[in-house]
């Protein structure tokens, strides 16, 4: 029996190491993409709280479908709670948005009006990382951000 819980044990911590590794292997190939231009843009709703409630409602209605009400990802799609997506600018979360990236399933939104576009920044910033966040169970890759 004692053998039983040590092979368990030892097959879920290989698991939780090897999940650590797919996402320590994600290359933001996204980051590099955006101008320098973009990236130093600057959020004009920043820290609102009424930009974020709106942003929530943008988020839940576009991106939570894959992205999961919380931001966590949901099956194949990252987690916005990773310390990559939280410390990536304003700007670059922007650029993302505006262009996607479809390579890795992200529709671009550029169609949606630049002040809706702020807004759902600005809700994914107020995220913040959580442990779950970080640990994405949903499977997908940190990159996204994408």
């Amino acid at each position: 029996m004692i053998a039983r819980r040590k092979g368990s044990f030892s097959a879920a911590l290989i698991a939780v190491c090897a999940l650590f590794l797919c996402i320590a292997a994600a290359d933001g190939a996204w980051l590099q993409n955006v101008p320098d231009a973009d990236r130093q843009r600057v959020n004009p709703f920043a820290g609102q709280k009424d930009a974020v409630a709106a942003g929530n409602r943008i988020f839940q209605d576009h991106c939570a479908k894959c992205h999961g009400d919380d931001g966590t990802g949901r099956r194949k799609k990252p987690s916005l709670r990773t310390d990559r997506v939280q410390k990536a600018t304003d700007g670059e979360i922007f650029w993302l948005l505006k262009h996607g990236s479809l390579k890795h399933g992200m529709p671009a939104w550029s169609a949606m009006p630049e002040p809706m576009r702020w807004q759902v920044v600005t809700f994914v910033k107020s995220l913040g990382t959580s442990f779950f966040g970080q640990l994405n169970f949903g499977g997908g890759s940190e990159e996204s951000g994408r």
